[in-house]
């Protein structure tokens, strides 16, 4: 899943699945990919609660991350806060792919999970995203931020999941299968009944 229409090639391959939760048609969790050149930004938002107003807290933190997607990633974060101030606010994880350097940065306020799985030889490796408490927009002060940085190499896999998938996918996954088949089986076996729910799954293909 990727822009149809570039002048680059794109350093990820990635889809996302995404249910409401049972019995409503707007879900409050909402993603964002925006690539360019040498680079991705990728994003899972999770408005507090269900329904409309956490679908409306989510699309202003999507809009403002697509709008300011160059930001370095807390001044990001940082305007999220502000523009969902009022709202009822949303926790997110987001992450920056750098392919020119082989780095990923990320950080996540809140309870979307994030790992970054890679294998080395029989070996599985998996990096989690080191979460701050909070929830970003639902006061004036902004939660603390943590932002941290780690070495990618093509074929390692990113996924974000927001609190309405269980977090026990983790050794059921077979990590060379495509992003779509990884998506579409995480939401299928791990969903909760009582939330939204959406996955986000990302590989690195390099520069």
């Amino acid at each position: 899943m990727t822009p149809l229409t570039t002048d680059y090639a794109s350093c990820l391959d990635w889809k996302v699945a995404s249910r409401p939760f049972p019995g409503e048609r707007t879900s409050g969790d909402l993603h964002l990919v925006e690539e360019w050149r040498d680079g991705a930004l990728v994003a899972v938002v999770d408005g507090v609660g269900h329904g409309e107003e956490a679908a409306f807290a989510a699309r202003r933190a999507t809009e403002t991350l697509r709008a300011h997607c160059h930001d370095p990633l807390v001044a990001l974060v940082s305007r999220c806060h502000r523009a969902m101030f009022g709202t009822r606010g949303a926790v997110m994880s987001v992450a920056r792919f750098d392919a020119g350097r082989s780095r990923m940065s990320w950080l996540g306020v809140g309870n979307v999970e994030g790992v970054l799985l890679r294998a080395t030889g029989a070996k599985v490796w998996c990096d989690s995203l080191l979460r701050r408490a909070g929830a970003l927009g639902q006061r004036p002060e902004l939660p603390s931020l943590d932002l941290s940085e780690v070495a990618i190499v093509p074929g390692d896999l990113l996924i974000l999941a927001t609190d309405g998938i269980r977090p026990d996918f983790v050794p059921d996954l077979k990590l060379g299968a495509p992003p779509e088949h990884l998506a579409d089986g995480i939401l299928a076996e791990y969903a909760r009944d009582t939330d939204d729910g959406l996955v986000l799954v990302a590989r690195y293909r390099g520069p």
